[in-house]
């Protein structure tokens, strides 16, 4: 299956199930939500009865929609083209967003802005106004930007709390497929907790399964819940055609409210770096180290591959996904104790966390 960023371009996302603490998991999702030709089509809206019938004391889709969709945006990034006989060349693709704050700030995913060399930012009302990206971060795959909007069109969405989110709750999705912008759909919650690869090859951690459509131009745009609330942003889809099959995923509120704030106050992130590869232990609890980079802090500390690992800072770990949770928790530089079984012995190491490397 096809990996693609906002040019289209694939980029490799093929892991194995020894999951890097911080890698992908071996999954071929699809970054296809964005389309890089510019919308021509006129604006329409389109929605879908996936979701499940709303409580009397709801709203409903239509209520939600007309609540929450001024916030929704279309952004159309200009690049640098490949270049040809007469010199150079733009491309131009384009994908979804929200309103963050008052302040101008929009989120949108960072493989939609990726290399942008001008972005611009159209509202509902279809007015269009000049953005700048504030800062990005590939680990997550997102992106703040700031719009020079007036006051008047900055009506943000507010965030709610992911980890509430269950199987089975309702959710609209609100953005600009193929370019028809303020298109909604709808379905639900199909499953939580899910790994998907993030632009740098690392991984997106507890990703909201999703069957409302979603396709090309949707990157960056919220999914909402049966509040108009947003728990998270459609980032990716897992397709064998490169269209809406079902199966999309969103990287969680939770996730978006501490990435946009740290790339709001500094411009970008940081994340802690252990530096190995891990497997489960069949039949036991543990994270295996199938591989010790050359250069890392683990390497550094004396870990060596076939190590498994039972505890980090006294939680235990039970899998190769709970130690890099626990490691990605963590900051750059940050000590850890790692209490690991090697040869049938148990061993305590020590290890000062370094910064994930950015591609």
């Amino acid at each position: 299956m096809q990996v693609f960023n906002h040019s289209r371009k694939a980029f490799a996302t093929a892991v194995t199930s020894a999951a890097l603490i911080g890698a992908a998991a071996a999954a071929a999702v699809s970054l296809a939500l964005d389309d890089d030709t510019a919308p021509s089509a006129a604006p329409q809206v389109t929605v879908t009865n996936a979701a499940p019938a709303a409580s009397s004391d709801s709203p409903t889709v239509g209520e939600i929609y007309k609540r929450s969709s001024t916030a929704v945006v279309e952004i159309t990034v200009s690049s640098a083209g490949p270049e040809n006989p007469l010199g150079g060349g733009t491309r131009q693709s384009q994908g979804s967003g929200f309103v963050y704050d008052t302040d101008g700030h929009v989120i949108t995913n960072q493989h939609v802005v990726d290399g942008a060399t001008s972005v611009s930012v159209r509202f509902a009302n279809g007015k269009t106004y000049s953005a700048k990206v504030v800062g990005s971060d590939r680990s997550t795959d997102l992106a703040v930007l700031d719009v020079d909007a007036p006051a008047s069109a900055l009506v943000p969405l507010d965030l709610a709390d992911s980890s509430t989110v269950e199987v089975g709750d309702g959710v609209i999705a609100i953005g600009s497929p193929f370019g028809l912008e303020q298109t909604v759909t709808t379905g639900i919650v199909s499953a939580l907790h899910r790994q998907i690869p993030a632009p740098n090859s690392f991984a997106i951690d507890d990703a909201i399964q999703t069957d409302a459509a979603i396709n090309h131009g949707n990157s960056g745009g919220p999914l909402l819940d049966s509040d108009g609330e947003v728990i998270g942003v459609n980032s990716q889809i897992e397709s064998e055609s490169g269209g809406n099959d079902g199966v999309g995923f969103a990287v969680p509120s939770n996730t978006v409210g501490r990435i946009a704030d740290a790339l709001i106050s500094d411009g970008s992130v940081e994340h802690a770096y252990l530096g190995v590869a891990t497997e489960d232990v069949s039949g036991s609890s543990g994270a295996s180290l199938a591989e010790v980079r050359t250069g890392t802090p683990a390497a550094r500390a004396g870990l060596k591959g076939g190590d498994v690992v039972t505890k980090l800072d006294g939680e235990s770990v039970d899998s190769a996904d709970e130690l890099r949770r626990l490691v990605d928790s963590k900051s750059p530089g940050d000590s850890i104790e790692l209490i690991l079984e090697r040869n049938g012995t148990t061993r305590t190491l020590k290890v000062t966390l370094g910064t994930r490397p950015s591609a």
